[in-house]
């Protein structure tokens, strides 16, 4: 199954019940990536999210990340913190499981055999990182028996990621940008608010349109109410100008989001 160019991000979507509803909803609606980490505490919900909706599984493209804060980033870890992250999702496999970040005991000669073993036993579909850099993306590739299926890192108008999402279309793998919408920000950026007044349309979809119109880009927009999923999906629909696409190329800021957890390599 190929990755959906939107997703649900469900990043601090905590409670219980709103996380499942939001899923529901966002399944039934359309979506059918849903994007979740043993980082963020909800896999449970989304799971009783997935189970309630009235979706095939095999429609769903599910995605998690392991952590290592959490079970560890070491070979065995690897392989308990996938097991457990199933069963917290009432799930039989996972369609792509990522490293979160590279940092703690993640070691691409230990990690990444591990994620190679759950392909080969049929848990996972798919391999992916999180917040890597190109030195860091290209020994993974290296490591790797199973292909790179995507690489997740912060990615909006105001953090382009242009050698990240290059890199991304020559080695074959997808760029799949989390906090599009640049944590809200996108409402108070100029450029985006006139091509979205422009079209009669919302900031979020322009960003998220500007996005998808990059080559090979999906997006997890984060989202809890019906009318901020809806208009999400709506930007699948949106077809900016070559104008409107090079004013916000060029923006020309760095304006990192997203704490970097250790990650030194991440900095500007």
């Amino acid at each position: 199954m190929s990755l959906p160019q939107l997703g649900l991000g469900t990043w601090q979507n905590t409670d219980p019940e709103t996380c499942r509803e939001s899923v529901r909803t966002a399944l039934e609606m359309g979506y059918r990536h849903v994007d979740t980490a043993q980082y963020y505490g909800n896999e449970a919900a989304v799971g009783d999210g997935i189970e309630a909706a009235d979706v095939p599984r095999e429609e769903i493209f599910v995605a998690s990340k392991v952590h290592a804060e959490k079970f560890g980033l070491a070979y065995d870890e690897v392989i308990e913190g996938l097991a457990a992250t199933l069963d917290r999702l009432g799930l039989e496999y996972l369609d792509l499981l990522y490293v979160h970040w590279p940092v703690g005991n993640y070691d691409s000669a230990e990690t990444l055999p591990a994620f190679d073993e759950l392909v080969g036993r049929g848990r996972i579909n798919h391999v992916g990182v999180c917040n890597f850099d190109i030195d860091l993306l290209e020994e993974a590739i290296e490591q790797l028996e199973t292909p790179l299926f995507a690489h997740q890192v912060e990615t909006h108008p105001l953090l382009q990621q242009g050698d990240l999402i290059a890199h991304a279309e020559s080695r074959g793998y997808r760029h799949v940008a989390y906090s599009p919408l640049a944590r809200g920000t996108v409402f108070d950026i100029p450029e985006v608010v006139e091509i979205a007044d422009k079209h009669g349309v919302s900031p979020a979809q322009v960003s998220l349109a500007w996005l998808l119109s990059k080559n090979p880009v999906s997006v997890i927009p984060k989202a809890t109410s019906e009318p901020h999923l809806r208009d999400n999906v709506d930007a699948l629909s949106l077809d900016l100008d070559d104008r409107d696409i090079e004013r916000i190329d060029a923006i020309g800021r760095t304006d990192r989001l997203v704490e970097r957890e250790g990650a030194p390599w991440l900095d500007d």
